[in-house]
């Protein structure tokens, strides 16, 4: 019986986790001694998402600096966060270049832009917040977090997935042997079609050389995640497939123009500009994805329109630029025969809603998007469900990805306040071992080869 029939069967329920001790779980605001000062560097769409916390909880963050390229986006910082005129830089390395000034840096500048500022501002004894992917090397990546512990900072990479309460009850739920012995993962990210139209064909992710592959940089998440569940496990071979599939100039309708606003075709486009930015503009909703087309700051219909007629996102997605595949597929054998598969598919109608299946040798665990879990014992034959614990206040601007933005932020700033690094999930050597099995992943399915994963080359 496949997982969706097992959703329809009546089930016990039963939460799993007991509230975490006091040196666990972050202390309320209200004990909280020290307000943390964060620099945004890279004040885009990840940026001004963490710095939304600040906005909700300014007795435990406060923004004291700001660096980014454009103008328009320093000015909305200085007015949201009272910055001053000496904290607002235009480029992140006259920020490095000044005394310290606040407690930890935030860096969410596009992904070949990682690792220059995280090295500075480790250096510069911060404690860093750095959005996935760490950097776009393997060498970049072992630098990071060489120079991090060298200079005893705090590092916290973005995969906010393993602070979502979902994934941590998986985890708890794995660890107290509900399940038995694992023997088999199988983890699914839908990335949903409009959106990897926006982003990977589009957008700022399309191509390998201007960014990095559609794995490290949407799924990193994911192969991080397994490699969370299976614990200690050391992976031992990897094998990946993957292609760039339909978004290709062969594939564009005969009477299509090169943008979506004077294309004949655009009616029967699933992926017209038209149908994925001014259609929500024009219900008057301007926030992601839509923001990111407004580059300058001003979001009317004017302005959006003017966007889709000469900027990159009104492109026809059958004569972009991008070479990024649409579908990856990545097997893993881990120590002691456990085995894992993780598909990435563009080509969804859900966007990001995961599906994880877990396969143990006393019973199966079951899990859609933000759960229950559902767990089947084959003894009892029974089926037992698991609720996560959510928060119980996630502030609007926190809400992406099943609200796991809020719980990488709320663990992040305790851990600086307290001087905690037990607060941190993504820290940085579980994240260099992440990291270096998706490279090795996308090794695989460049050279259409098993990489067989060496003692001196643990991941």
């Amino acid at each position: 019986m496949n997982f969706f029939s097992q959703v329809l069967r009546s089930s016990t329920k039963k939460q799993l986790w007991e509230p975490p001790s006091s040196s666990q779980q972050p202390k309320p605001p209200e004990e909280e001694v020290q307000c943390v000062n964060v620099l945004i560097v890279g004040a885009g769409s990840r940026g001004k998402c963490y710095s939304q916390y600040a906005v909700h909880f300014p007795n435990r963050m406060k923004v004291v600096g700001v660096a980014d390229p454009r103008l328009c986006t320093r000015d909305d910082f200085k007015i949201t966060h009272s910055i001053d005129d000496d904290k607002i830089f235009e480029d992140w390395r006259d920020a490095a270049a000044k005394e310290k000034f606040a407690d930890a840096v935030i860096i969410a500048t596009p992904d070949r832009l990682h690792k220059d500022p995280a090295v500075a501002f480790a250096r510069k004894q911060y404690h860093i917040f750095l959005e996935k992917p760490m950097a776009v090397t393997p060498e970049d990546c072992s630098e990071i977090v060489s120079v991090c512990k060298e200079n005893g900072v705090l590092l916290v990479v973005g995969h906010v997935m393993r602070y979502h309460p979902v994934s941590r009850e998986i985890k708890a739920l794995v660890d107290s042997g509900v399940i038995g012995d694992i023997v088999h993962i199988q983890h699914m990210e839908p990335v949903g079609d409009w959106h990897f139209a926006h982003s990977f064909v589009r957008g700022n992710w399309r191509k390998e050389d201007e960014s990095t592959f559609s794995l490290l940089a949407k799924s990193c998440h994911d192969i991080d995640l397994i490699c969370f569940w299976t614990g200690k496990k050391r992976c031992m071979k990897v094998s990946s497939f993957g292609t760039l599939s339909h978004f290709t100039r062969e594939n564009k309708p005969k009477d299509a123009s090169s943008r979506c606003m004077d294309c004949s075709a655009e009616e029967k486009c699933p992926f017209s500009a038209k149908k994925i930015y001014l259609k929500r503009a024009e219900q008057g909703l301007f926030s992601w994805p839509v923001s990111v087309v407004c580059s300058n700051g001003v979001y009317d219909i004017e302005s959006l329109t003017d966007a889709l007629k000469t900027g990159p996102y009104g492109r026809c997605v059958y004569e972009c630029d991008n070479d990024v595949v649409t579908n990856q597929v990545v097997n893993m054998e881990f120590e002691g025969g456990v085995t894992a598969a993780f598909t990435m598919m563009a080509f969804t109608q859900a966007l990001g809603v995961r599906t994880t299946a877990i396969y143990g040798t006393k019973g199966e665990l079951n899990c859609l998007g933000n759960g229950p879990i559902r767990v089947f014992d084959f003894l009892t034959r029974k089926e037992t469900e698991y609720p996560p614990r959510m928060p119980a206040f996630i502030p609007l601007g926190l809400m992406a990805h099943g609200g796991a933005d809020y719980c990488i932020m709320e663990n992040f700033i305790s851990a600086v306040a307290n001087n905690d690094p037990s607060r941190i999930l993504s820290g940085p050597d579980e994240t260099l071992r992440s990291h270096l099995l998706v490279f090795e992943a996308e090794r695989s399915r460049k050279e259409s080869t098993v990489v067989h994963l060496s003692n001196d080359n643990p991941v």
